[in-house]
């Protein structure tokens, strides 16, 4: 039997252990914005850096098209969708593939706060590295840019 390695296993385990404080802590029936408040603190003091509410401009063939609105970026690398809603659904699943379509990411993680127990949906994107449409500045090394997102001034 082959073993699955997952991507960023140990980053992905402290956004979750955020998550479960959070929700042990909080329960359901908060809004969105409550939730993340609560994950920008429990990351911080998991040593994660946390890009709240980053704006992205979509370009197309040198025009821009509009913004979206990531809920967070942990540490340049995943992509995290937080929810407040009685569960996930493949709706959910497919818009945060196109953010990592578009960003060129490999990971995204769901979190769910709205349910009884904390709901979380891995999405990867099997073609990360393609995009070329957007770029994630890293201005405390930018050796390590992803060459993905571009944030909006």
């Amino acid at each position: 039997m082959t073993e699955v390695e997952l991507i960023e296993k140990d980053l992905s385990y402290l956004i979750m252990q955020a998550a479960f404080e959070v929700h042990n802590t909080l329960g359901p029936g908060y809004p969105e914005n409550i939730y993340d408040e609560g994950m920008a603190l429990e990351l911080s003091a998991r040593g994660v850096e946390n890009e709240r509410q980053k704006k992205v401009t979509v370009q197309y063939k040198g025009a821009a098209l509009g913004e979206f609105v990531l809920d967070n970026v942990a540490n340049q690398r995943i992509v995290l969708e937080y929810l407040a809603v009685r569960e996930i659904t493949p709706i959910h699943k497919q818009q945060v593939l196109s953010y990592l379509k578009a960003t060129g990411l490999q990971l995204a993680i769901i979190i769910n706060f709205g349910a009884e127990f904390v709901q979380s949906s891995r999405v990867v994107n099997t073609k990360a590295g393609r995009a070329d449409i957007f770029r994630i500045p890293n201005p405390k090394n930018p050796a390590r840019d992803t060459g993905s997102l571009e944030p909006t001034p």
